[in-house]
């Protein structure tokens, strides 16, 4: 590879970066010499188009669909154009459901050109929650892949929305409990021909893809310059949905000055440039996906390449070597499932260098054999969030090896970061306490929920991580417990509330406690205590099953106990970390050592 200058300005530059804390305090501040760019994801992508128009933009590989910048701009804008003929206007919400596909890509930015709020549904979601995240956002279209693994989307709509098989014009819908949505627009099953595709049925009220774009002509196409032009950076832009503490998700408000910036800042901590090429295995549905993926190869120009819609290690692997990638995303598990393949030790990683491991606490030993058996010697570790768009923290590709193994790397540009105790009151150097960091990566607000904005970012505009953290003299972060009992798993955010009040429901249930243990694939596991009603009998996997029918799969529990009693605080509150420390005892689990 060439020359590289954002490698070189780092090096050139680092040390009066001074990134370390100014005084004994844990606070420190990010540099300021590159400056915020105020600008939309519309100039973002205009901006790589006249740069880097015929170049590779997006590779799809399991839709054999390979894309120029020129491309990209060309069939987004298109698609822009065909929301515009559908009604969707600037501020409208539509939903995007599905895993990673080109579509999915397609919608990130024809959304973005006409200011429609694009909406991330997880693709696990079962019914409740499908329901109630198109319902609190008041969603207009929603976007949807027919199904997933064993998710089958459409029958899951079908329960909330069975009016979209009556009779009526395509992509019309009046629905009972969907009021708010209007228009479904449904794609092609990737897993039958393209010619058995076509015969499937599609709901009377809904609407192909293919046919959806039709509806885009020269009037809408002719709108779209000025429409861009008048946009904000300001505006909110995307909605996702995190799991809430009370049991419901929280929609973090993205704007677009948010997310280009931190993606900005990200490419160049990886030193990312046009002529990378990064595979993403990650999902678009997180920020991890579409910001640290997308958005920052826009930002440099780099190619993206999807390897399937879904995580395979082999397929994954495979589109690496095949497509000649040089930068490669993932959760820890994701990297322990590739690093696991047959073969691997054989393969010729000689072009691959770089990437962020992030989205879940990563082990040592995990980053220390993919730097060697993968190539990966420059791989950053990412700390971050989806209300703070995401990346706070970031190991630079200059940095030192051990701190990249052990470390989530240092505060990025323009972004504050102090650690605090149960008083509010900075910590020094080193001891642990809660991260806040405020600056322009933090969200707009939770959507229309003024509450939990308050309680999560103060009137000094910091946000409350709710993570245990220490920052050491040099200014490098560890991340070492949560506040909350939060847990994450394989990247996935759990709270136990959401899965406990979802066991009470069980009729032979009492009480239920939920709890993370250290698991070496996924980070953490889910277990559970649950204590039974006078008189009734139960196996585990009764509850097991009853959470698998009934919300997304990393929220079901895998370890489940029945107990007679919690052990208590002398108040009566249950102590989860004896629960926690006895299944750990029990299972014979360890913690892996994690930055």
């Amino acid at each position: 590879m060439s020359h590289n200058p954002f490698l070189s300005d780092w090096v050139k530059g680092g040390a009066d970066h001074k990134l370390s804390p100014p005084g004994s305090l844990s606070f420190v501040a990010g540099p300021t010499d590159s400056s915020l760019h105020f600008m939309t994801i519309p100039q973002l992508l205009d901006r790589a188009v006249v740069r880097h128009g015929s170049r590779d933009a997006a590779v799809f590989v399991s839709q054999n669909q390979r894309l120029s910048w020129y491309d990209l701009q060309q069939q987004a804008d298109n698609m822009a154009a065909a929301l515009l003929a559908m009604g969707i206007r600037r501020g409208n919400r539509v939903g995007i459901w599905s895993p990673n596909r080109l579509e999915w890509l397609l919608t990130q930015f024809a959304t973005a050109r006409i200011g429609a709020v694009l909406v991330n549904i997880n693709p696990a979601y079962k019914s409740s929650e499908l329901e109630y995240a198109l319902n609190k956002v008041r969603c207009r279209m929603l976007v949807m892949a027919r199904g997933f693994k064993t998710n089958n989307y459409l029958d899951t709509l079908r329960q909330l929305a069975p009016e979209i098989d009556r009779p009526g014009q395509a992509g019309d819908l009046t629905s009972l409990k969907l009021e708010h949505l209007k228009h479904v627009i449904l794609l092609d099953d990737l897993s039958v021909p393209a010619h058995e595709a076509a015969k499937s049925p599609v709901p009377a009220r809904a609407m192909r893809f293919k046919d959806f774009l039709q509806q885009a002509g020269p009037a809408q196409h002719a709108r779209l310059k000025d429409l861009s032009a008048s946009l904000d950076p300001d505006d909110a832009i995307n909605i996702q949905f995190t799991s809430g503490t009370t049991g419901n998700p929280k929609g973090a408000t993205l704007s677009h000055f948010n997310i280009v910036n931190n993606a900005r800042f990200a490419a160049k901590s990886m030193a990312l440039t046009h002529e990378d090429r990064m595979c993403i295995p990650v999902p678009l549905y997180h920020c991890f996906g579409m910001v640290l993926g997308v958005l920052t190869c826009t930002a440099a120009g780099a190619a993206m390449v999807f390897p399937g819609e879904g995580f395979d290690a082999a397929a994954t692997l495979k589109a690496v070597l095949r497509q000649r990638c040089t930068a490669l995303h993932g959760v820890p598990t994701m990297f322990v499932s590739m690093l696991a393949e047959p073969g691997v030790a054989n393969m010729d990683f000689s072009l691959l260098r770089t990437g962020i491991m992030a989205g879940a606490p990563c082990p040592v030993e995990t980053m220390q054999a993919v730097m060697r058996t993968l190539n990966m010697k420059q791989i950053t570790i990412g700390y971050g969030m989806t209300e703070t768009s995401p990346l706070s923290f970031q190991s630079h590709v200059s940095d030192p090896v051990e701190r990249r193994v052990s470390t989530v790397g240092r505060i990025q540009p323009h972004v504050q970061a102090k650690v605090i105790d149960e008083h509010g009151r900075m910590v020094p150097v080193g001891v642990p306490g809660e991260l806040c960091v405020r600056g322009y990566l933090v969200m707009r607000s939770y959507w229309e929920d003024a509450q939990q904005t308050a309680e999560a970012i103060d009137d000094a505009g910091w946000m409350h991580t709710g993570d245990l953290a220490t920052i050491d003299a040099q200014g490098y972060c560890n991340i070492v417990g949560r506040v909350k009992d939060m847990l994450i798993r394989g990247g996935e955010n759990v709270f136990p509330r959401e899965i406990e009040n979802q066991l009470m429901q069980h009729p032979k249930v009492l009480d239920v406690q939920v709890f993370g243990v250290p698991d070496a694939k996924y980070g953490e596991e889910i277990a559970a205590w649950v204590i039974l009603q006078d008189g009734q009998t139960a196996e585990a996997d009764e509850f097991i099953e009853y959470c698998r029918s009934r919300m997304a799969h990393y929220k079901t529990p895998r370890y489940l106990r029945i107990v007679r009693e919690f052990p208590l605080t002398a108040t009566g509150k249950p102590q989860k970390f004896q629960m926690r420390q006895s299944m750990v005892n029990e299972l014979g689990l360890r913690s892996p050592q994690t930055a």
